[in-house]
């Protein structure tokens, strides 16, 4: 008895095993403890107390005892809760059929970032073997989303002040008028002013539709091909969208456009000696049709024509 319980007591230092002990008042089915001596003559009761059912004598390295199951090896400090089952997160959590399609997905996604990214570059780029071979692929794509006014290595910043007027030919009661020349440029400078979140359209949808139609036209107002035409009715409508906001007593039927171009001053600290004039570019007059209109507008002025055929 004194062996066994020695023996027991060493391996119980040496193994990984802690001592799990029942309440010593109560037995299994929880009424009193009625264990009977053991035929050596050793308590039962202790034996059960120094060994806990279900759980082997350690190995005699102190190591996980062989046969051990799944229950046998939890770590002791973990607590005595509910096992937490840990699952996937993002693409893994989901079925296989669904995993396929986010992996396209973001696959596709991928490729048109980079080639976007890369025909962006290309059109920024320096002239190289590239851009020669496959220049109007790339303009293609870029143009006119995704326009740049700037070059790689060597950005062109603007030095000059660009001003653009408009002026229109009204058909009205009293006969043909025409307007004095208004600064669509000022309103829009006028709209940015002090707003803390001003609107795209006015930061730059005049300027860079001026700039669309300067690059497209000759100096002589000539259309460079169909963006040039592109580029004259783009002006012509942001024009008119303007002017319908005003009432001048008639029918807006014929318009013309000019720049007044201001180069920006030297800084006081400055010696270099800049010309502050303005220059114009003064282009000819348009006819304005039902496709230059604002759709509301358009057909206001449709039914004002039928009237006066009436």
């Amino acid at each position: 008895m004194d062996a066994d319980h020695g023996g027991r007591a060493g391996s119980e230092k040496k193994g990984a095993w802690p001592e799990v002990k029942s309440h010593p008042d109560t037995g299994p089915d929880g009424g009193p403890d009625a264990a009977a001596p053991s035929p050596d003559g050793g308590d039962s009761r202790a034996d059960a107390d120094a060994v806990p059912h279900g759980i082997p004598d350690a190995a005699p390295d102190g190591g996980i005892p062989a046969g051990a199951g799944p229950t046998d090896c939890l770590d002791p400090g973990a607590g005595t809760g509910p096992a937490v089952r840990r699952t996937g997160a993002g693409i893994a959590a989901l079925s296989l059929p669904y995993q396929i399609v986010a992996a396209l997905a973001l696959s596709v996604i991928g490729l048109l970032v980079c080639g976007h990214l890369a025909m962006v570059f290309l059109h920024v780029a320096p002239s190289n073997t590239l851009t020669k071979q496959h220049g109007e692929a790339v303009d293609d794509w870029i143009y006119p989303e995704f326009e740049q006014n700037w070059k790689l290595f060597a950005p062109n910043p603007l030095q000059q002040n660009i001003y653009v007027h408009v002026r229109a030919e009204v058909a009205g009661v009293d006969g043909r008028t025409t307007t004095r020349w208004m600064s669509l440029t000022h309103e829009d400078g006028e709209a940015i002013r002090g707003n803390p979140l001003p609107s795209h359209v006015h930061q730059n949808e005049l300027r860079r539709a001026w700039d669309f139609y300067t690059g497209s036209h000759t100096n002589e107002n000539r259309p460079n091909g169909l963006r040039g035409e592109l580029s004259e009715r783009y002006i012509r409508r942001i024009v008119m969208l303007r002017l319908s906001e005003r009432d001048y007593g008639g029918t807006v039927e014929r318009i013309q456009v000019r720049s007044a171009v201001r180069a920006v001053g030297a800084p006081p600290w400055s010696d270099e000696k800049i010309s502050t004039e303005p220059s114009y570019r003064v282009l000819p007059w348009w006819t304005v049709t039902s496709a230059d209109l604002p759709a509301k507008a358009g057909e206001d002025q449709a039914s004002h024509g039928e009237e006066a055929e009436k």
